[in-house]
């Protein structure tokens, strides 16, 4: 197996789970700097690749946008002189992904409510109504949950 620091795009791509595709996409739109080349001219990835598109999944699955992403590597590539930008950039995402979090929080409270409510409204009914019972049981529970 080839070391951490010659790691061929196919190898970064089955570690990270991007397509080959999109790691290329990403050199091209300067999320990632251009790779180090081979004498074959083959991408070869070193670790610091592998975190750095680590962190790149990582805001992308918190939510930020292509171009908040190019943005935070333009100022990463331009070094410890904009370590304040992108740590404010930060602090802005992290606050919208906790104001998200927060409103799936709330969601899935309303949710458990109401899954608490229909679960009361089915230990109501008798399990051993006759059948004309239960049809009038299924009538009334029809219309609680209209209700709710």
């Amino acid at each position: 197996m080839e070391s951490e620091s010659n790691l061929s795009i196919k190898e970064v791509a089955t570690r990270s789970g991007l397509s080959v595709h999109t790691l290329r996409y990403y050199e091209r739109i300067g999320l990632i700097a251009p790779v180090a080349r081979a004498s074959g001219g083959q991408r070869r990835y070193r670790g610091a690749d592998l975190e750095w598109i680590g962190f790149l999944l990582r805001l992308r699955a918190t939510g930020m946008s292509i171009s908040g992403m190019q943005e935070f590597a333009r100022l990463r590539s331009a070094g410890d002189g904009t370590a304040g930008a992108r740590r404010i950039m930060l602090e802005g995402h992290l606050a919208r992904l906790l104001g998200e979090i927060e409103a799936l929080q709330q969601a899935a409270g309303v949710l458990q409510a109401k899954i608490a409510h229909y679960r009361q409204i089915e230990h109501s009914l008798a399990p051993d109504q006759p059948i004309e019972g239960k049809q009038h049981a299924t009538r009334t529970l029809r219309q609680r949950t209209r209700q709710a």
